[in-house]
This record gives C-alpha cells, sequence and structure tokens, in this order.
C-alpha cells in the first residue's frame, strides 16, 4: 500500500492518466492525494473529474481555487474568462453529480503527521486551529448556505484574515487563504497578487512557508498552487505544483519515501497555450 500525493492537474487528463500508469497505481491498495485545482486551463477538466470522482475511497481531495471558481461559475456568481476551459463540465449531462461531488470535498486533510491543502497556511495558525477553520468552511459549503460563502469569495482581493471575522466573509477569508495564499508578511498580511517566482516576491512579504511556526512540530505540509516555485520540498514542506498545465511537468510524490515521480505535458496536450 502506498500514498501518493499529485500535483495541480488541472484538466490535463492524459498527464495524468500517464502519471498513474508511471506509478502502477493500483486502486484497491493505493491512494491519490490530489492537492486541488483538478481543473481548468488544460484540455479535458470534465475527464479529470470523472475519474477522480470514480476513484471513490482510493482518492483525496481538497479544493483549489479553480475549483472553487468552477462552483462560483456554475451559480453564476462568476464569469468565464476567454482563458477558462470549463464549458464542458457546465455542459455535460452529469453537471449536477459532478459539482455536487467536488462541492463535499474538504479544503484540508490531515493524517498522522500530513496535511494535505491547496495553497498553504497563515503563519500564525497552528495546525489544529488550521483544521477547525477549515472545518468552519466545509459544514457551510456542504450544506444549503454554500452560495452566500461562494460569494463573499468573488472579489477576494481586499480579503484579509483577522480573528474577529464574522459570517460568510469570514469563511470566504479562510478559503482564500487555503486555497490562493503565496506571500504574506510576517504577521499574516496577504500579497493577493503575485504568482511570480519566490525570489521577486515584493518587499515586505515572504513565501508563506518561510516564516516559522513552531507549533506545527514535525507535521509535513503537502500543497501545490504555485507553478513558479515549482516542486520544492524540505524537511516540512512538499510543494508539488511543477506546472503541467503551463507545459512542464505533472508530478506524484510517494510519500512514504517521497520518492518523486513526474510526466511531462505531451505536445499533443499543449496545455499551457
Amino acid at each position: 500500500m502506498a500514498t501518493y500525493a499529485i500535483g495541480d492537474v488541472q484538466g490535463c487528463h492524459e498527464a495524468l492518466q500517464r502519471l498513474v500508469q508511471q506509478i502502477q497505481f493500483d486502486p484497491t491498495s493505493d491512494r491519490l492525494w490530489f492537492v486541488g485545482d483538478l481543473v481548468n486551463r488544460g484540455p479535458d477538466s470534465l475527464k479529470v473529474l470523472r475519474y477522480i470522482k470514480n476513484l471513490g475511497n482510493s482518492a483525496v481531495v481538497v479544493l483549489g481555487n479553480h475549483d472553487l471558481f468552477l462552483l462560483a461559475v456554475a451559480e453564476g456568481i462568476a464569469t468565464l474568462r476567454p482563458e477558462d476551459t470549463l464549458h464542458a463540465i457546465l455542459a455535460a449531462p452529469d453537471r449536477e453529480a459532478l459539482l455536487g461531488w467536488l462541492r463535499r470535498q474538504r479544503l484540508l486533510y490531515r493524517e498522522n503527521r500530513f496535511v494535505l491543502v491547496h495553497a498553504g497556511l497563515l503563519p500564525q495558525w497552528s495546525i489544529d486551529e488550521a483544521e477547525g477553520l477549515a472545518r468552519e468552511v466545509e459544514t457551510k459549503l456542504h450544506g444549503p448556505a454554500y452560495k452566500d460563502v461562494l460569494r463573499a469569495l468573488y472579489p477576494s482581493k481586499h480579503l484579509q484574515w483577522s480573528s474577529t471575522l464574522t459570517g460568510p466573509t469570514r469563511l470566504a477569508t479562510i478559503m482564500k487563504v487555503l486555497t490562493r495564499i503565496r506571500a504574506c508578511s510576517a504577521e499574516g498580511l496577504m500579497e493577493s497578487s503575485y504568482s511570480g517566482p519566490p525570489d521577486h516576491i515584493p518587499a515586505g512579504f515572504l513565501p508563506w512557508f518561510r516564516i516559522e511556526n513552531p507549533e506545527r512540530g514535525d507535521t509535513t505540509i503537502v500543497c501545490g498552487h504555485w507553478a513558479s516555485l515549482g516542486l520544492y520540498c524540505d524537511e516540512h514542506l512538499l510543494a508539488i505544483d511543477s506546472g503541467c498545465v503551463w507545459g512542464k511537468q505533472l508530478t506524484a510524490m510517494r510519500l512514504e519515501d517521497r520518492k518523486v515521480f513526474q510526466v511531462g505535458c505531451n505536445n499533443l496536450e499543449r496545455c499551457g497555450d
């Protein structure tokens, strides 16, 4: 039995199939942990959703910003942009089943010493606090008032975390942290627009994972979201978005021994175009 964490798929179904073949994935004994952003920008988001949904208990999924965007578009809360590739899902006969399944996925998953999250955590949050905050949001997303939470997330640039926040704004801000954070200040102020490499982050901000939090102990955070960071690993971080949708690689990491498996985005797929 092995557990493989897989980076941002973003609709690259053909690359995902080659990757699961490479790792010789056995759904009867192995598990796949997906860091979110299952959909969008790549060519086959509908196939990706159907495949992962059909994996059942063999897959663990946390939501990414593109997955939340799909849910918001489906409810008329956000508008498709020219670069989005979600049309097939929105027109699919099994649309409601797929979106209902997606909405019920986690924002943070914790098992033993691993925490799976799409983007990252605020440096001030302990693991216990982050897990509790994620559960707050998931409870609402899984219930009838989920549209209120999504409405509060769009637009999100102004959202900044404070423990005094309440209602949909509080939940939307938690979602922003878990699915969008890259850089922040030592005090936890999020930089909301930067997506480039870590060495060029605007003055006053740092990669979220470079601000120490001793309360996290020996926890290892597994995340994606930051394609410009690429595959980046240290003692307590496995960042595995290696930019498949931009014509680079899709990465799987076997958590038991940190062995890395990668496939390229082939010329037929041209995910980054």
